[in-house]
């Protein structure tokens, strides 16, 4: 689905942590939050320098730092909401983009729920990539993996390579699961794109339980419902570094 815009934040003002998206309340709840309902993994792809921690940052921390190095390796985040009562947590990869690593990243797509394919909008040659990194997320990936187009920085207007029609036409001819724009730096559409994937996983996951209770008679094993998205916490202690 394609996004409007909504009114831009600064990185200093603090977020409402409830809302209301589609059909649902939410509540943010914080990073540390331990008890949950089901958890989904997520991994955040595209190439360097795109800004795709600054994104991940933002949105968990809603904080920007201009000084941000490139990631190196990956680094994992959490991501806490609750719908209608039930806490949905995301467990984020984010990735680095250099060339180097790129055979470990593909090790990384394998068990996601969903990936955020994140180009800028001010590199036309990160949007082009988009294309190989979504090839490359489809060869190593669930089949069912969902998949968001981000076009981030969209606070550098005055160097815009990259149109909003392309983006959005390149999500609708790929049949991606949404496509919006974003700034990490003043904080634009960066946490209502993790509230988008949590309510898009909360919604699959409730269907998958219900259709497996039907083909069941009735009858569901919690544990046995949707086991390729309901993964183990990681604790990644040893990442750092962000990509601006």
């Amino acid at each position: 689905m394609s996004e409007t815009k909504e009114p831009e934040s600064t990185p200093n003002n603090k977020r409402l942590q409830t809302g209301n998206i589609d059909n649902y309340n939410y509540e943010i709840l914080s990073e540390d939050y331990t008890s949950f309902d089901m958890s989904f993994k997520l991994i955040v792809i595209g190439d360097s320098g795109v800004g795709k921690s600054c994104l991940t940052n933002n949105a968990i921390k809603n904080t920007f730092d201009d000084a941000y190095n490139a990631t190196v390796g990956f680094e994992f985040f959490t991501f806490n909401i609750r719908f209608n009562g039930k806490v949905v947590k995301l467990q984020i990869w984010d990735t680095c983009g250099q060339e180097l690593y790129r055979s470990l990243i593909t090790n990384f797509y394998r068990n996601s729920s969903l990936a955020m394919m994140v180009y800028s909008i001010n590199s036309k040659e990160s949007f082009d990539n988009v294309e190989m990194w979504l090839r490359e997320l489809r060869t190593h990936s669930n089949p069912d993996v969902k998949v968001f187009l981000i076009g981030n920085k969209s606070d550098l207007e005055a160097e815009r390579e990259v149109t909003t029609e392309q983006g959005e036409n390149f999500y609708k001819q790929n049949n991606l699961s949404l496509f919006m724009e974003s700034s990490a730096k003043t904080g634009f559409n960066t946490q209502k794109i993790f509230v988008k994937a949590a309510e898009i996983l909360y919604e699959d996951y409730n269907k998958y339980k219900d259709d497996n209770s039907s083909n069941d008679m009735g009858s569901t094993d919690e544990n046995n419902v949707n086991n390729r998205q309901k993964l183990d916490i990681h604790n990644n202690k040893n990442k750092k570094g962000c990509c601006k």
